[in-house]
């Protein structure tokens, strides 16, 4: 594991249609089993709500302190968790976001920062959310923003394998995480 990443639970939560096995994903948990998935009910229905809650019981199953590395819908519901309740999670890793507005969530989302650290990355020709609009939501969650070029969706069909520039973009939440003292409430 990377540096200081066995010191966080790290839950994975996919988008749409779950991760294929050529998913960066999927590749992240084979290399690093101890890495947990977020499984949806139904992964062709984004039913924001219900993503929402399995996102918490997830969460909810261990106290450890927890880093989300989120795609697509996935980012949508796991912001959504953590904006209503924090508890146990160090950052978010937020790659290539649904575009609220495709499934009219917008309204349910914070327009605010986010308790956590938080980074937001981004592809300039992805068809489910035009960069300014990523860069305009990095902006609300008060998120560090990456453009990562033409990546299409960040998904399997942009060739990625392991990602090791994904895998970078981890190591900098764990460190900022690291040096993040707790909110005090």
């Amino acid at each position: 594991m990377p540096g200081n990443l066995s010191r966080f639970r790290v839950l994975v939560a996919p988008g749409l249609h779950d991760s294929g096995p050529e998913h960066w994903q999927s590749r992240w948990q084979r290399l690093y089993p101890a890495f947990e998935r977020v499984c949806q009910d139904d992964w062709s229905d984004p039913v924001l709500p219900a993503w929402r809650a399995r996102v918490d019981e997830v969460r909810r199953r261990d106290d450890r302190p927890t880093l989300i590395v989120a795609h697509s819908f996935g980012c949508l519901a796991s912001v959504h968790s953590v904006a209503a309740d924090p508890a146990n999670v160090a950052g978010l890793l937020l790659v290539a976001p649904a575009d609220p507005d495709k499934f009219g969530v917008a309204a349910l989302l914070p327009r605010e920062p986010l308790p956590v650290p938080s980074i937001l990355i981004a592809s300039t020709n992805d068809p489910w959310m035009p960069l300014e609009r990523a860069r305009l939501w990095a902006q609300h969650w008060g998120s560090s923003f990456i453009d990562a070029g033409a990546l299409g969706h960040i998904n399997a069909e942009s060739g990625l394998r392991d990602w090791l520039f994904g895998q970078q973009q981890l190591q900098f939440l764990v460190d900022r995480a690291q040096n993040m003292k707790p909110l005090q409430y």
